[in-house]
């Protein structure tokens, strides 16, 4: 069968409606205007009639290009079948939203994105408080904020310091905590802490890091963090470290209420290092339990150093050693500036909730 082009064809509907809507003339005036023999080939009377029933409709002596399926699972009722179940289970997976409607994944996801304009909003992770944590936790941002106003130079005297588990497997991928809605619903789930292996002790400040710190023994086995070993790291690694910054005789020092951190043994060699200027429990301000939005190791420096540590695969521990020490030595001094200032605005955010979760901070309103 003989391909015919736009051109030709054409030509033959204008010499059709130019001939009196004749076919047989269409065909003379066709092989006249492109030099054909006798027996050349020419539009058949069927194919001139397509085209023209083309051209009629279409305005095109092309044939029509096929449009496609009709959509037929973005219906208003899918639609609404898909908000309904979507509401009711909003943390539910898309591949379990289409499997409990019988719709495909895709059409779902078409639904939420451009019908229902929903959002998969990322769920916080956060730590778990008590009911009595709420005051303590007021209480001591009072204070801070207090010493904040009271001395200009407060922060930079500051250090806070904690330690943190990292392991060669990585860490929890976060990216599937969603809620499925129109609008954030600056919802937390909260969990309790969990513990690994390999442990690393850090201080942070405005001038820079102390550390790290792997808490091992002499094979270089990682082992449980106790006031000897405490109170070992304080006297022969911190020590000699803080000569190296500003503000040694008036720096304050931050650590959270663990036991090792609190036993009597422990408080005598960070009061021996600090003074009065010990933020802890048993510390002359109290560390409030279970507040890591409160400080800065927690809410930027652990999980900044994860997220580098694991871009790819450790094979062994001092592999991972090395990755963690080299990237705490490469973290930029503006990064780590902006973290503590940012203490302030968490501060004040906590006594504006009463001590709750610091919800403006996380979803970053401020």
């Amino acid at each position: 069968m003989h391909q015919w082009n736009g051109q030709q064809r054409a030509l033959a509907i204008k010499m059709f409606y130019k001939n009196s809507d004749s076919f047989k003339a269409a065909q003379r005036e066709f092989r006249r205007f492109y030099n054909l023999g006798r027996h050349g080939a020419v539009p058949s009377k069927h194919a001139i009639t397509n085209w023209i029933n083309n051209f009629e409709e279409t305005g095109s002596a092309l044939k029509k290009k096929p449009t496609g399926r009709p959509r037929s699972a973005r219906t208003p009722q899918n639609i609404d079948v898909v908000h309904e179940v979507v509401l009711r289970s909003p943390r539910r997976s898309i591949r379990k939203e289409a499997a409990a409607v019988e719709i495909s994944r895709e059409s779902v996801r078409r639904i939420l994105h451009l019908d229902l304009k929903f959002h998969p909003y990322k769920l916080q992770v956060v730590q778990q408080l008590k009911e009595n944590d709420y005051q303590l936790r007021l209480e001591f941002c009072q204070q801070m904020i207090t010493n904040i106003n009271n001395d200009d130079e407060f922060l930079s005297k500051l250090w806070m310091s904690d330690e943190a588990h990292f392991h060669l497997t990585g860490y929890v991928n976060k990216q599937n905590y969603r809620y499925w809605t129109d609008t954030n619903p600056n919802e937390v789930h909260e969990r309790p802490l969990h513990a690994s292996k390999v442990t690393v002790w850090c201080a942070v400040s405005l001038h820079g890091i102390i550390g790290p710190y792997f808490f091992e023994n002499e094979q270089g086995i990682t082992v449980t963090v106790n006031a000897d070993r405490y109170v070992e790291m304080l006297q022969s690694f911190v020590t000699p470290e803080l000569r190296n910054f500003p503000h040694v005789q008036e720096t304050w020092f931050q650590q959270d209420g663990s036991t090792s951190h609190t036993a009597r043994q422990s408080m005598e060699a960070v009061r021996e290092l600090f003074g009065n200027r010990v933020i802890s429990r048993f510390g002359s301000v109290p560390w409030p339990p279970r507040s890591p939005d409160l400080s800065v190791c927690d809410f930027f420096l652990w999980g900044y150093l994860k997220n580098k540590v694991y871009t790819t695969r450790l094979r062994t521990l001092d592999e991972l050693k090395q990755r963690i020490q080299d990237e705490i030595h490469s973290i930029p001094a503006e990064m780590l500036q902006r973290s503590m200032r940012n203490l302030n605005s968490r501060f004040q955010e906590c006594i504006r909730t009463g001590g709750r979760h610091l919800k403006d901070v996380i979803f970053k309103k401020l």
